[in-house]
C-alpha cells in the first residue's frame, strides 16, 4: 500500500513510499534494514562477504550514530531524505540534516572484481574507516589467494604436508616446485 507517492521531475524519479518502508525504519527484521541507512549494506547475511563486512559497518554505525540520536531517526531521514539511496535525494533539507548528523560517512560501493576474492570497498569516512576497509579488503584478498593456491596444490599432489593455512610464500614456492617436476 503506498503512502507517499514517488515524483517525476525529467530523467529523476523518486521512489513511492509503502507501509513495508515505515515498518523498516521503526522496526527492522534484520541486519540489512537495521543498518541500510548507511547506504550500501550486505543484504545476505551468510557467507565469507558479509563476515567480512559486517565489522566495518558495525564500526561505521559506531562513528556515525551520535549517543543522544535514536537508528530510527537516520533510518527516517535516510528515507524521506535519501530515498534510501547512496545518489538520489528526495528531500533537500532532510538530506542536509541526515549528512549533519553522519558527517557525510557511509559506504558506497561493495563488490568482488575479477575473482571472487578481489573484494573491492568504496566508503566515505575519516582515516579510521578508512583503514579498517583496507584492512579488510587485504585480508579477504589474501586468504582467498591462499585458498586458491592450496587448492591448485592439492588437485597436484594430494599428499602433501603443507596445511590450507601456511603462508603464502610457502604455497608459491611448492606450486614452484611442483609445476616443475610435473613439467621433467
Amino acid at each position: 500500500m503506498k503512502l507517499f507517492k514517488g515524483k517525476k521531475k525529467g530523467v529523476i524519479h523518486t521512489m513511492d513510499i509503502t507501509v513495508d518502508h515505515i515498518r523498516a525504519v521503526f522496526f527492522p527484521k534484520d541486519f540489512y534494514e537495521k543498518y541500510k541507512y548507511l547506504g550500501s549494506v550486505p543484504g545476505n547475511t551468510e557467507g565469507p562477504l558479509f563476515q567480512a563486512l559486517e565489522p566495518l559497518v558495525i564500526f561505521l554505525d559506531y562513528k556515525v550514530r551520535p549517543s543522544w540520536c535514536p537508528r530510527w531517526v537516520l533510518r527516517f531521514l535516510h528515507l524521506f531524505g535519501n530515498d534510501n539511496s547512496v545518489v538520489r535525494v528526495r528531500n533537500r533539507r532532510l538530506h542536509d540534516i541526515f549528512n549533519k548528523i553522519t558527517k557525510g560517512y557511509g559506504i558506497w560501493d561493495y563488490k568482488t572484481k575479477w575473482t571472487d576474492y578481489d573484494l573491492r570497498i568504496s566508503i566515505a569516512g575519516d582515516e579510521q574507516c578508512q583503514n579498517l576497509a583496507d584492512s579488510i579488503r587485504s585480508k579477504y584478498y589474501r586468504d582467498g589467494h591462499r585458498a586458491e593456491l592450496y587448492q591448485r596444490i592439492i588437485d597436484i599432489d594430494k599428499e602433501t604436508k603443507l596445511r590450507p593455512y601456511s603462508s603464502l610464500e610457502d604455497l608459491k614456492k611448492e606450486i614452484d616446485r611442483l609445476e616443475e617436476h610435473q613439467a621433467v
